[in-house]
């Protein structure tokens, strides 16, 4: 369809104006001051007077029919990219697993078939390497020319998925030789161990001791670890879902020293704290994540990291697990609940909330962080993250002045509870296109199951 929106006030993460722009095919063809003369050729007129018309968001951080401890993850491909346009989100990269002594690309092609006919919109994937060897290495290069240019590995969860010093310096190794970007998981797998069977020895079960056990010192040791290494082997590295202060002063010290450090955090990190564990009847479950929660404090620091550009990324490590039949796997031991929560619709309102009505981020920032530098840094832009002519039109006409309450019955999730309970969030989704289809409006799904497309994504480019 053609279709031709008026009146919007277009707002990019350079840009703040007041414009029309013409789709034509799926993407952006126009945009200019009255676009008059293109009514009679539009299929569909959209007036956006008083919307905001951002980029559609890019969300490089989900878990969609995740198998973890025993159980997988309640959302799918069809349910979590339904919930993210729901959301304002239009791309995702979610994270195939290899699995140890099989090959990368049997992983790529069991991830492919979880989202094929099901996909709502565009979705990439990373590839978690749960061994490094002569193997996975050389899978790593012919992942990369089928546009999978980023790969995960842990200093957490040890015989699952943790990697050795050695082996990680191999893996970034590679991922310089041929453009990839690498994205750690960094937390100190073999002390989280020791404190989580000393806190069971002594008879600490509940869901708090998960943050007990996973202090902020052990994300900032294996956050410093990671970045030395990235330094020995010349190569780029990707801190995923930071949420400690001391984690993020390893990140800007390297930063400030002209190392090509990047790092996200999530919404949970910014709005919640680890008092949540101290919910009653098993309550504090919901928040098992890893990291954990934090003190309050910590998220002054990543507020302030994202407003100085330490932090360049806000992405929802969407991993949701419900309670009633899930979570509870873990009632006697917390080290068996699931790890994970969701957030994958919740993200961009609650982002332009606290940027905007808090005054904590422009407009052009909160672009920045939510669509465009994950676009940049996993190789999308300028298909994807900005409103530019010849890009997708990937678009979201937002509300500024009407209100999103956000609960278990409000949000299209597949889960039994929301961690945003309740909370009041300033702006609204009105309108989501994906490629020029319309897939959201006034808070009705009008996408279909199949319609999103792969995203062969190009090598790593610092932006």
């Amino acid at each position: 369809m053609k279709t031709l929106i008026r009146n919007g006030h277009i707002v990019t993460a350079t840009d703040d104006y007041h414009a029309d722009l013409f789709i034509d095919r799926g993407i952006i063809v126009y945009i200019g001051q009255d676009l008059q003369f293109l009514v009679p050729a539009a299929d569909e007129v959209i007036d956006a007077s008083g919307l905001l018309v951002l980029p559609g968001g890019v969300d490089v951080h989900t878990h969609l029919d995740m198998p973890f401890g025993g159980t997988t993850s309640s959302d799918d491909f069809f349910t979590g990219t339904r919930a993210a346009a729901f959301g304002g989100t239009t791309t995702i990269i979610d994270f195939a697993i290899q699995q140890r002594g099989h090959s990368v690309e049997e992983a790529l092609d069991t991830w492919w078939a979880k989202a094929e006919g099901k996909a709502n919109i565009d979705y990439g994937f990373h590839m978690i390497l749960s061994e490094v060897n002569g193997e996975t290495l050389a899978g790593m290069g012919r992942l990369v020319d089928q546009g999978i240019t980023s790969f995960k590995l842990f200093t957490a969860y040890p015989g699952v998925f943790m990697s050795s010093d050695g082996e990680i310096f191999q893996a970034l190794q590679k991922a310089g030789e041929i453009g990839a970007l690498v994205a750690m998981h960094a937390e100190n797998g073999s002390v989280i161990d020791v404190l989580v069977q000393q806190a069971l020895a002594q008879g600490h079960t509940e869901p708090k001791y998960h943050a007990i056990t996973r202090p902020p010192e052990a994300e900032a040791e294996a956050t410093h670890r990671v970045i030395a290494l990235a330094k020995m082997a010349h190569s780029p590295v990707y801190i995923v879902h930071l949420s400690a202060q001391d984690a993020l002063e390893e990140v800007t010290i390297a930063r400030d020293k002209g190392q090509a450090v990047f790092a996200e955090t999530c919404p949970q990190y910014l709005f919640l704290d680890d008092s949540r564990y101290e919910e009653s009847d098993f309550g504090g479950a919901k928040y098992v994540m890893s990291p954990p929660l934090r003190s309050p404090d910590h998220a002054t620091h990543l507020w302030r990291g994202l407003a100085g550009d330490d932090l360049q990324v806000v992405a929802t490590d969407h991993c949701p697990f419900c309670m009633q039949d899930q979570k509870v796997l873990g009632i006697n031991n917390f080290a068996k609940i699931p790890n994970g929560a969701p957030g994958i619709e919740t993200r961009v309102s609650l982002l332009y909330d606290a940027a905007i009505r808090l005054n904590r981020l422009s407009l052009n920032r909160f672009v920045e962080i939510m669509a465009t530098m994950p676009a940049k840094l996993f190789g999308m832009f300028p298909q994807k993250g900005t409103i530019a002519v010849g890009s997708d039109a990937d678009l979201v006409l937002f509300d500024p002045q009407a209100t999103t309450t956000w609960g278990v019955n409000t949000a299209h999730m597949q889960v039994d509870y929301n961690p945003f309970e309740g909370y009041n969030a300033q702006g609204k989704v009105h309108m989501v296109f994906s490629r020029g289809e319309k897939i959201i409006a006034n808070g009705q799904y009008l996408g279909r199951a199949g319609r999103g497309k792969f995203l062969k994504r190009k090598t790593f480019a610092a932006p």
